[in-house]
């Protein structure tokens, strides 16, 4: 495409007027449940440690310290949590490094929200209220909740709380998947529910995956009941994930090994290593027992659109900025 031709949006007129359109019923959703809306920052001092999750580094002048672009307004989020703001959510944009694709964009929209007392089937039920709101008829009839280890057993009949890593690497042969010599066993758990479980889910209903493996629990309560098993569920709407939401951690002491945890695994992949966000960690006591979730606004807007690739949706995708 030439220089003269590449100014103009990629999102047609239409697509950025039901852009607005569906903002507008966000704000009104929350609003109908009291939840304040906030703003946290955008460039912040600690980023997440998560070997998954890339952050943006920026400097804002000479010889000084690096800082980041968030990749969610999460830890600044239970900071107001902590401080007694009450249920709160966020519209915002955030930037995560080494993805683009068909449905990445490494600047994207994020609707971020807690609720105090709430379940975490409670948060489901919400989250689906939201969802059907905003895509109208292209939502499924149906909605299921089925767990990560039925997901797996449905899907490649194998179980991924027992099933041995030769297993898991051996189901993502037949696709020419790897998961690369330091894999651990939630890289090939990881890889294969991006390329093969996530993918066939939510095809006839909304579905949504819970319980997922502590090892996978990032900041989320591990499940009194069965600690193998994390607080933690996704929603999948025709193979595509849209949330990602906890029953949050509240016990610093366990948070704090857990990113050191992430830190030790960085090392192991020669990713850079963070330092840990000491403000979060010190708010975590106050932390209100609550629920959270992520829901990514821009895939929700592609169903809602019927849309195929992100760029659709998007006024600038990264090529275009």
């Amino acid at each position: 495409m030439s220089a003269q031709d590449d100014w103009r949006p990629s999102a047609s007129p239409e697509r950025l007027r039901q852009r607005a359109a569906l903002l507008r019923r966000v704000r009104e959703f929350f609003a109908a449940r009291a939840a304040i809306e906030v703003d946290t920052p955008l460039v912040v001092n600690a980023p997440v440690s998560d070997v998954h999750i890339h952050s943006a580094t920026v400097r804002l002048g000479s010889g000084t310290p690096p800082l980041f672009l968030h990749t969610s307004p999460e830890y600044a989020m239970k900071r107001l949590l902590a401080a007694g703001s009450g249920d709160i959510y966020q519209i915002c944009h955030v930037v995560r490094g080494m993805e683009r694709g068909r449905l990445h964009n490494p600047e994207f929209t994020l609707i971020e929200w807690y609720r105090a007392g709430f379940s975490l089937g409670q948060l489901m039920d919400e989250v689906e209220a939201l969802v059907r709101a905003l895509l109208g008829a292209a939502a499924p009839v149906a909605s299921e909740r089925v767990s990560y280890r039925d997901a797996f057993l449905r899907e490649l009949a194998l179980d991924p709380l027992t099933a041995p890593d030769t297993a898991l690497a051996q189901a993502a042969q037949p696709l020419a998947l790897t998961a690369g010599a330091a894999a651990s066993r939630d890289d090939w758990l990881e890889l294969l529910m991006g390329a093969v479980v996530g993918p066939r889910l939510g095809r006839d209903a909304l579905t949504f995956v819970h319980d997922y493996p502590a090892s996978q629990a990032a900041l989320a309560r591990l499940d009194p009941a069965d600690p193998r098993v994390a607080q933690r569920f996704e929603l999948y709407c025709t193979g595509i994930e849209l949330a990602n939401g906890f029953h949050e951690l509240a016990a610093a002491v366990e948070q704090r090994a857990r990113f050191e945890q992430d830190n030790t695994r960085r090392r192991l992949l020669g990713l850079p290593e963070f330092p840990l966000d000491e403000r979060l960690l010190a708010a975590l006591p106050a932390l209100p027992d609550c629920v959270g979730v992520a829901l990514g606004f821009d895939r929700t807007l592609m169903l809602a659109a019927g849309a195929t690739h992100i760029e659709e949706v998007l006024p600038f995708p990264i090529g275009r900025a």
